[in-house]
Parts: C-alpha cells; sequence; structure tokens
C-alpha cells in the first residue's frame, strides 16, 4: 500500500494517491489531472476510482476531467446530486483496491453530503481517515456554506457536524491517520494547524471542536463564533463541481494567446476585460498599465482572486512574468476563473516601447514614513486581517481589510495624502491597485509594511496574544 499526500501550498489543499496491487484511488483531485495519470503510469498502475469528500466551495475539482480520461468512477456519499454520471455510495459500502479497502462513513455538518473515507490495510485494520472538509488539524469544518441548499441554520448545520464527529470518527482508535483536504489558510476553516498529518489520537488532545467532555451546545457555540463571511466565488466553485466544467486544455488554449500591446489595448476596452498584473509587487510599484489589479503570484494568488474579483465569469487579460503564462492560467482555473483571454507579449517592456501610459506607486521605506508620521499627521490605513490589527497596529491607525476594501472606500481621504500597509508589502500593493482603479491615487505605500515600520520604533499598541482573542 502506498499513500502519498500531494500538497498545495496556495489554496492549502491536500489530494490524495492511494495505491496498492497496481490499483489507484484518487482522493479530491485539482483541475489539472495530468500529475494524476503520469503518477499512476510510473507506478504501472491504473486509476479504479475517484472519490470526492463533498462538493467543494474553494476550488474546482479535477474529478470530471480525471474521470473522462481514465474512465474510473466518480465516488460521492450519500444524499449528493451531481449532474453528471457517479457512484452515490450508502453509509458504510466499501470499495476494493487491490488488498486494501475504503469505507464510506457519511458525515455531514460541513455540507450535507460531507464523506469521510476509511482506508483498511490487507489485514483489515483500520489505518487512516480521509476526511474532507469535515475534520481537519486543529480545527473542523466551518457549518455556514450549505445554508441555502440544505435549508438548515448554521447552528443545525453545526449540530448535524457535532453528531457526526461523536458517532462516526471519534469512536475509532487513536492510531488512526488525519489527512484533511485543507491546512492553514483555508477559509473553509478558522483555527488550523500548519501541520498537514496527524494521528487522530493527538487531535483528541488538541483539537477544541474534538474536546471529550464538550456539549453539543458548546461545540455549536465555538464552531460558529468569529466566522467570517465565505468568499464570493464560493457557490460559484460549487456549482461547477457539482454540474461539471470545460476542460483545462481548452482553458489554456484560450488564455495563452500572445497579445502585441496595441492589440491588448484594443481587446481590452472592446471586451470589459480586467487587466490582472501576477508580477512581483516591487515590478509593479515602478510601473504598471493604468487601472490594473495587481495580486502577485508570488502570494495567495488564487484565493485572493476568488475574494477580491469574485465573478468566475469575469474575462480577464494577464500581465505575466516570461516563462509562467501557463502556470498563471493553471492556478486561475483551480478556483474557476476560466475566463483568461490572452496575456500582454512582451510584458511591460513592450508596452512602455510601444509609447503606452503608464502607472506607478508612491512606495517609501518606513523610516521616511515614521518622519513624516510625526511631522505631518498623516493618516495610517491597515488592511491587515481583523485578528492581526488587534493583536497590534500602529496608534490610530485606520483597519480597512483588504477582503472588503470596497466597502471601506468612503473611508479613504479625498485629496489628501495617505499611508496605507499590510504585514509585509504583498496585501498593500493589491489595495494600492485596487484604489488606484477607483481613481484614488493619494495614496503612499508604506515599504515592508507593519514588519518595517515596528523595526523603525513606529508608535504601535500594546501587543496582545492572538491565542486570547
Amino acid at each position: 500500500m502506498k499513500i502519498e499526500q500531494i500538497y498545495t501550498g496556495c489554496l492549502a489543499q491536500g489530494a490524495y494517491y492511494i495505491e496498492s496491487e497496481g490499483e489507484v484511488a484518487i482522493i479530491d483531485p485539482l483541475r489539472e489531472v495530468s500529475p494524476y495519470i503520469k503518477r499512476a503510469g510510473a507506478d504501472n498502475a491504473k486509476i479504479k476510482y475517484i472519490f470526492e469528500t463533498h462538493f467543494h466551495a474553494d476550488f474546482v475539482s479535477g474529478h470530471v476531467t480525471l474521470s473522462k480520461e481514465t474512465g474510473a468512477p466518480i465516488v460521492y456519499g450519500p444524499t449528493a446530486n451531481p449532474s453528471f454520471d457517479a457512484i452515490i455510495a450508502e453509509d458504510g459500502q466499501e470499495f476494493r483496491l487491490g488488498k486494501v479497502t475504503l469505507k464510506v462513513l457519511h458525515t455531514p455538518g460541513h455540507t450535507m453530503e460531507s464523506t469521510t473515507y476509511l482506508l483498511r490495510d490487507e489485514n483489515g485494520k483500520d489505518h487512516a481517515i480521509f476526511s474532507g472538509d469535515t475534520l481537519f488539524l486543529g480545527d473542523v469544518g466551518r457549518p455556514d456554506l450549505a445554508q441555502k441548499a440544505a435549508h438548515l441554520t448554521q447552528e443545525q448545520l453545526a449540530e448535524t457536524l457535532y453528531d457526526s464527529l461523536r458517532t462516526k470518527i471519534m469512536p475509532l482508535a487513536d492510531d488512526i491517520i488525519v489527512y484533511p483536504a485543507h491546512g492553514a489558510g483555508s477559509a473553509c476553516g478558522k483555527n488550523m494547524m500548519k501541520e498537514t498529518v496527524d494521528t487522530l489520537g493527538n487531535q483528541k488532545k488538541v483539537n477544541y471542536a474534538l474536546r471529550a467532555n464538550m456539549t453539543k451546545d458548546e461545540f455549536v457555540k465555538e464552531v460558529t463564533d468569529g466566522l467570517l463571511p465565505p468568499p464570493k466565488y464560493f457557490p460559484l466553485n460549487v456549482k461547477m463541481n457539482k454540474e461539471g466544467y470545460e476542460d483545462i486544455d481548452k482553458v489554456l488554449d484560450r488564455g495563452t494567446r500572445a497579445l502585441a500591446p496595441e492589440e491588448f489595448e484594443r481587446t481590452a476596452n472592446s471586451s470589459e476585460a480586467l487587466v490582472l498584473d501576477v508580477r512581483h509587487q516591487n515590478e509593479f510599484i515602478k510601473s504598471h498599465i493604468p487601472r490594473s489589479i495587481f495580486i502577485g503570484l508570488n502570494g495567495d494568488f488564487a484565493p485572493w482572486v476568488g475574494a477580491l474579483i469574485a465573478d468566475t465569469e469575469q474575462p480577464l487579460l494577464l500581465v505575466i512574468p516570461e516563462g509562467k503564462e501557463e502556470e498563471t492560467i493553471t492556478r486561475l482555473s483551480r478556483v474557476g476563473f476560466d475566463g483568461t483571454i490572452g496575456y500582454l507579449k512582451g510584458g511591460l517592456d513592450a508596452w512602455e516601447a510601444a509609447g503606452k501610459e503608464i502607472d506607478e506607486v508612491d512606495s517609501r521605506p518606513a523610516a521616511t514614513v515614521k518622519k513624516q508620521l510625526s511631522q505631518e499627521g498623516i493618516p495610517v490605513f491597515d488592511v491587515r486581517k481583523e485578528g492581526e490589527f488587534i493583536s497590534e497596529h500602529v496608534e490610530n491607525a485606520i483597519h480597512t481589510p483588504l477582503s472588503n476594501l470596497n466597502d471601506h472606500l468612503s473611508e479613504f481621504p479625498s485629496g489628501k495624502p495617505f499611508f496605507l500597509h499590510c504585514a509585509g508589502g504583498y496585501r498593500s500593493m493589491i489595495a494600492a491597485s485596487i484604489l488606484k482603479s477607483r481613481g484614488i491615487h493619494n495614496l503612499i505605500d508604506v515599504a515592508g509594511g507593519f514588519g518595517a515600520l515596528k523595526e523603525e520604533g513606529v508608535k504601535t499598541t500594546d501587543y496582545v496574544c492572538p491565542s486570547t482573542l
């Protein structure tokens, strides 16, 4: 038996490859499926099953394409109702894979079709669970994503999740390995550990949601407390996972059109496409196409695209580092953004050589910012997350979190300069690009963000440990 966790950091997502006696199961595959097919080929094995733990909201799974290319059936747990052919398994149903077995444990609560797969070795001993978004390390799946579809409140879904955990998962042996669908950074939970594999026994000790003496009311309160609104693209990804989608090869063919500056500009003007610049923020600072939006590949690219652009059908024109064309379009497609219609041939160098207009961002080092703060009293806007801001921030800073920046546009001063920062510079540059696209150009980015300001001795609030918030 061979188990491989295929972890994608920018999505904080784990897919799984299980092989026994030349037969392979893939659990929760990503949109681009060729790596799984090549992996099976290297083992001289055949993909027999594609297991889905639920209808994912934060990414588009590769189940439809993988089934089409390999002939392997897609398996969902009870109550799933996809628009394509799939095996809708019964609770307790077993699937043989070489010498091992995968048993279906219906664990509703995150969504009503949510299912955990229990892997038993060749001796019939329970070995591992693939828990999807039912059980994370340090947390459990949020119970507010399926309210509309399930006609239940988040509290009712949380109660269902409580029962699933206590009747299906917690009775299992402590030495069982837990393989979750996500790790820290995913918006599908709120308190995940940085580790991606653990034993169930350790989770019973450290995971607040698995506390042995926890009542159902306590569970509901703790699981629902502090939930941030889900990103707007989540329902669109669920729809694609449930109804199917275009093959990624077609998405790549359409998106990898190299457009010279004249054609790029003409296409942008005629198609209402959004110009998305994915270079490093330091390059964007120096020069970029006016009104383009920056979301760099070097950060949490796909989640920020989904959170801020929201409409997965938005046509996109890309400004990409040379050689990163296919990677960019693939990463966009992972979260359902299939609307790329081309990229700028030759990049910003070609754009400037063609005499096209460029813009830049006023970015200043923390030492300069410190002087101006003490002498001129320029306001400071902090675009970090709420927990980061509460934990520690520049004195008198105004909190305008990036995730819902559009709701705070009226708070930015008109005509007067203001400072803008995040933790290190990535998110503040996204915010700067959005503000400039809205006609707000009087911003000054703080190079190095909050970390640099703190090093320079800029006055901050007293530190509050995040664990006490």
